[in-house]
């Protein structure tokens, strides 16, 4: 089977979307909520949530609803992190990595597209390699930010401003979709990827 779900006959499988999220819940109640309603809409999708094995925060509120709905979930945590006892013990299954690096990639191997909640410096590094694996080539999924009462239009705006300052092509700006509706961001993220655009401003 490859990573896309597929066997070799070209047979659909149940697909696995990651989700990048805080540690922590948030001030705003509504991050948990949206969280949750991600996680149902995973499982009642037939999708396998992948994300980083915690208990805490977001990361614990998505991977309980995804479990409560009767869906399948794998956390992929750190040596350190689950030293710290911060994992979900009750996963369908938990990989334990050495270190941060290959722990992007191992969620990044087992995912065919990706969901961002609102979250700090992990999520947004999280989010930005696999927009920038996306770009270079190296891999080809959705990228899905799911934009909580706003939460990431500064962000959203920063990217178009790269775009209009000419550090980015229009198509590398738009590898980044945003949506507000949690259904919306898992269909998004099942979506076929977009086409391959070489990175170099100016190249034809």
């Amino acid at each position: 089977m490859d990573r896309g779900g597929r066997d070799r006959t070209g047979a659909s499988a149940s697909r696995s979307i990651a989700v990048f999220c805080g540690s922590s819940a948030g001030r705003s109640p509504t991050y948990r909520s949206v969280a949750e309603a991600v996680g149902v809409a995973l499982a009642e999708r037939g999708c396998r949530l992948v994300y980083g094995g915690g208990h805490v925060g977001l990361m614990g509120a998505v991977a309980d609803a995804t479990l409560s709905a009767g869906g399948s979930v794998t956390g992929v945590i750190t040596e350190q992190l689950l030293a710290l006892e911060v994992a979900h013990q009750g996963l369908t299954e938990l990989e334990v990595v050495a270190d941060m690096h290959l722990r992007k990639a191992r969620m990044a191997e087992l995912a065919d597209g990706v969901i961002v909640l609102p979250g700090g410096f992990g999520t947004f590094e999280e989010m930005f390699e696999i927009l920038t694996w996306n770009q270079l080539g190296i891999l080809s999924m959705p990228v899905v930010l799911l934009d909580v009462d706003g939460f990431y239009t500064p962000l959203v705006e920063l990217v178009a401003g790269a775009v209009q300052a000419g550090f980015m092509r229009p198509d590398h700006g738009a590898l980044l979709v945003r949506v507000e509706d949690p259904a919306d961001a898992v269909d998004a993220a099942l979506a076929p990827a977009a086409a391959y655009v070489p990175k170099w401003v100016g190249s034809r």
